[in-house]
């Protein structure tokens, strides 16, 4: 008797397992959908606070509440991320690991990085907000580029040494689902120089930091630029795709200050940090530019959740973006002239 007990044991066990696994949230569509979800998570806040070092994680939990009123309460591990926000702001940005012992809805979402306003006010709110919406231009301009999921977070204290606040975040997008969705890979590498990287992608990507008013960057570096490779063409030339615009000038953000290598004297000055392309080229990518422009217009003015004001600082500051790309002679000083060379 024990022995076909056991085995139907076995075999529940297993469907039980498989029966978990299929009610997973799909990683991929959980960033397509529009709607915002609602997130209460709690933890350590203070010892969040206090972390030294990348990949130093300590249990939460989150309740996570989807449009069709699903809801779903399970353990994750969070940690601190960032280097000046981390030391500069009330909470720092966060990295959540949804991946848990045991059956999980969330353990397909994997590793996100959560991203946060630097303090509780409402102008903070609004910053982050203005993110988000960059993050949403750039998905109308490329495919290779990371989608977000804009989430309302309940944040509470687990030890009670906080007052709870409630603030809008969002998730970005993991890197392997990213490059999966694109026929890419994501893989261990050496430094890539900036012109090693696939051409006519580099050239969308410097031309929209410029429009951004973002000089955070580096491919050399990997600063704010994840790589990701074709699957099945090994000699194929990386692309570069941009994340982490909160220091641009479209953002504007109080804690950002202007780059004094490059000798700017206000976060809102732009300057291009791409190499020189041909007239051709960049007639090319502008064109790209001018035909999603009613678009991205239109997702900044329907936001509800940005502030009227705010709305027309960031499409009076895309103007002038335009009337430099329909400009030739100073397209061509901005993007060929004074161009970086090396």
């Amino acid at each position: 008797m024990k022995k076909p007990l056991f085995f139907l044991f076995a075999i529940a066990s297993v469907f039980f397992s498989l029966s978990a696994r299929s009610q997973q949230v799909d990683s991929i569509r959980f960033f397509t959908d529009e709607q915002p979800l609602e997130m209460n998570l709690t933890t350590d806040i203070k010892g969040l606070q206090s972390q030294k070092g990348d990949d130093v994680f300590q249990e939460g939990t989150v309740t996570i509440k989807f449009p069709d009123s699903t809801t779903v309460t399970e353990t994750v591990n969070v940690g601190a991320r960032g280097k000046f926000r981390r030391g500069y702001c009330r909470i720092p940005p966060m990295m959540i690991n949804f991946r848990s012992a045991g059956p999980s809805k969330l353990a397909s979402l994997g590793k996100l990085k959560l991203v946060i306003g630097c303090g509780a006010r409402a102008d903070d709110e609004q910053l982050l907000l203005k993110e988000f919406l960059i993050y949403k231009i750039y998905n109308l301009l490329e495919e290779k580029s990371f989608r977000v999921r804009l989430i309302k977070t309940n944040y509470t204290d687990s030890k009670n040494r906080v007052k709870p606040f409630t603030q809008y975040s969002f998730l970005i997008e993991d890197d392997g689902d990213m490059a999966r969705r694109n026929g890419c890979k994501k893989k261990e590498h050496g430094p890539y120089q900036t012109e090693s990287t696939n051409r006519a992608l580099m050239t969308k990507v410097a031309i929209f930091e410029y429009l951004i008013g973002n000089a955070d960057w580096s491919v050399p570096n990997l600063h704010n630029i994840k790589l990701i490779f074709e699957r099945k063409d090994d000699a194929a030339l990386p692309y570069a795709v941009p994340y982490d615009f909160d220091y641009c000038g479209l953002v504007d953000a109080s804690y950002a200050v202007p780059n004094e290598i490059l000798g700017t004297e206000k976060i809102t000055e732009r300057v291009y940090r791409g190499f020189p392309r041909t007239m051709e080229e960049l007639q090319a990518t502008f064109a790209l530019f001018r035909d999603k422009k009613e678009a991205i217009y239109s997702l900044i003015n329907n936001f509800s959740l940005l502030a009227a004001r705010n709305k027309k600082i960031m499409t009076d500051y895309i103007d002038d973006f335009y009337k430099t790309i329909n400009n030739e002679n100073e397209a061509r000083s901005i993007f060929i002239d004074k161009a970086r060379t090396n």
